[in-house]
This record gives structure tokens, sequence and C-alpha cells, in this order.
């Protein structure tokens, strides 16, 4: 008698960019054994989203003789990486497929124990799919529009400082050049004018739209106690972390935001130590500013700060390590609903 291979699991492991997405379809039968296809490619647009499920249907590779398998659902899993994934993730939902959306780090950490050392995209969306079928996957549960509206306007806020600063910086220039034309100036100054008209509209903007929600701006000013951090700090971080939904500790966080840190030590040879810049770089960016602030009106980060100076050689260094515990104290202070205690005494106060 012939056994019937019955597939009890079935996973779409997505690895995606910002043009394009690789696929692999993957099954896992009752013996546990699992089967990984080869890689598709797609366009990352609504066609290349329709040829996506097109091809669902017409490859072998969840096609099985147990007639029950065919109820079993189709996971999608990727990475919350960037905003690249968010259009797929929300066409796959609309179309009634459960999708999971794990932390970089977490499928980083899965790869490290498999056989396979290269990377490439095809095999890093093996290794989605390999995750998948061996994890128990939680849905993806997308944020409210509130978040989607809020991290939109906070980075179009980022955007228009950075254009203020470049500006900023060719008036310094022309400052010091040798007869400047005055026309050229003169734009100059308007074009900043503006951009700062520009940037109040969509503060106010921020403003009104996190007072529409009365618990978000509770928990935002609440978090806005600490010294050295604004509203809009508060905001931009929330707006980023979809309100921290994804995160259960630190270590997710701060490896979300490219603050985790790497060593790079082999035998006798001590590399620098540094953090690895592979994350969310908006959280970073807009914890540059509040950081500095820090080690001049938080009396804890301002000790943490002057220690690291005396034994970093480069202080900007001691900074980024501000600014990694500003994250860490919005991230928990977010999690309890705390408001910041400046001389709290920690649980190894007398």
């Amino acid at each position: 008698m012939k056994l019937i291979k019955r597939v009890i699991k079935k996973v779409i492991g997505v690895d995606i960019a910002m043009s394009s997405f690789k696929i692999r379809f993957g099954t896992l039968d009752q013996e546990l054994h699992q089967e990984i296809s080869k890689p598709f490619e797609f366009s990352n647009d609504r066609k290349g989203f329709k040829q996506l499920l097109k091809i669902i249907n017409e490859v072998h590779y969840f096609r099985s003789e147990d007639p029950s398998s065919k109820d079993i659902p189709v996971w999608f899993v990727m990475e919350a990486t960037g905003v690249y994934y968010e259009n797929l993730a929300y066409f796959l939902l609309k179309n009634g497929f459960p999708v999971s959306v794990i932390l970089a780090n977490k499928i980083k950490n899965f790869s490290k124990t498999l056989e396979t050392k290269s990377k490439t995209d095809a095999i890093d969306a093996a290794n989605q799919t390999q995750y998948g079928l061996e994890k128990t996957l939680k849905a993806w549960i997308p944020p409210s529009g509130i978040f989607k509206e809020l991290k939109e306007l906070s980075r179009e806020s980022q955007s228009i400082k950075e254009s203020i600063t470049r500006i900023t910086n060719k008036q310094h220039a022309k400052g010091y050049s040798f007869k400047a034309n005055k026309e050229s100036v003169k734009r100059l100054n308007q074009h900043k004018t503006f951009l700062r008209q520009q940037l109040k509209q969509v503060e106010k903007q921020i403003v009104e739209l996190v007072k529409s929600d009365k618990e978000l701006n509770e928990k935002i000013n609440t978090v806005a106690s600490i010294n050295g951090v604004g509203f809009m700090t508060v905001a931009k971080i929330v707006s980023e972390t979809s309100g921290f939904a994804l995160f259960r500790n630190i270590n997710q966080i701060t490896s979300y935001a490219g603050y985790d840190i790497i060593q790079n030590e082999s035998g006798k040879h001590k590399g620098k130590t540094r953090i690895s810049k592979k994350g969310n770089g908006h959280i970073r960016s807009a914890l540059y500013m509040p950081a500095l602030s820090a080690i001049k009106y938080n009396e804890k980060l301002k000790q943490f700060y002057e220690r690291l100076c005396k034994t970093k050689a480069n202080k900007r260094i001691a900074l980024i390590a501000v600014a990694r515990k500003l994250l860490i104290l919005i991230f928990c202070l977010w999690k309890k609903n705390e408001k910041f205690i400046q001389n709290y005494p920690g649980p190894n106060a007398a």
C-alpha cells in the first residue's frame, strides 16, 4: 500500500528589497521532512503581487495526494526591515493569507544555526522559509492607521530638518567665500524660511494627530518626561516601532535600531567593537540631538558619557552609547507607562 505524503505546514519565505523580492516555497510533512523550492523573483509592485498569487496555484510544491492538505493555510514569512515589506504584507492580508513579520535579529540568529554560511537574497528567502517551517508563527497585526500616518509625518519632518541643515551649511560656506553672489544668498535665505514654515506645519499636524488619540497622547507625554527628550522625539520613535508592538526585550529594540554591538575578535586579533548600524536609521537620527541634550541636562547620562569619554578615543562613540541608553529608557517607560524619575535609586540601592 502506497504511503500518502501528508503535508502539515506550508510556508513561503520572502526576502524583499526596494524594487523586487524573492520567495521560496516550503512544506513540512508528518514525518517532519522539509522540502524547499528553488527561488522565484517578482517585482515589488502590484503587478508582481498578482503574479505571485498566480504562481501559488500553479507550482507543484503545495500539492499533495492527501485531500486534507488543501485546507492547510499558506503562511508568508518576512523580515521587519525598512518599509519595503509593507505593501506586500497589506496585499497578502487583503487576499486572505496569514502573514508573519519577524524581527531581523531573530532570523539572523536562526540562520547562524544552519549549515549554509553564504549570504544571498535566495539563501535569505530559504532561511526565512525554514524558520517558518520549524517555528510557531504569530500572525502579523498591521499597525493602526494613526501609527502609519504618524510615521509618514515624522519622516517628512525629519526630511525637512535635513534640508534645513544642508542650506545652513551652504550659507556658512557662502559667508566665508569671496564676493558671494547676493541673489544666490537671498534665495538660500528664502528657501530656508520656507522650509521652516513647512516644518512648523508638519509638527503642528503631528501634535493634532496624537491629541486625537487620548491614550497615545498620554503615553507619549509620559515618556517625554525624560530630561533631554521631547514630545517630537518620542512620537518619532513610537511611530517607527508601531508603539513597540513587536518588541519583547531590550536586545530586540536595540538590534532593530542598529545599536546592537558587534565584536571583531579572533584568536590574537582584537578588532574594534562597534554598533552594527544594520537597522532603522530613522530611529538613530531621531536620537542624535536628544543625546546631545541629555549629556547636558540628564545627570546620570552626563556621568555615563563623561566616564566613556575617558576610555574612548572618539567622543562620538560615547554619544552613540548615550543615544542607545535613551532608546532603552524610552522603551522601558513606554512598556511600563511610567514617568521618568531623575534620581531613581535603582534595584541595588540600600
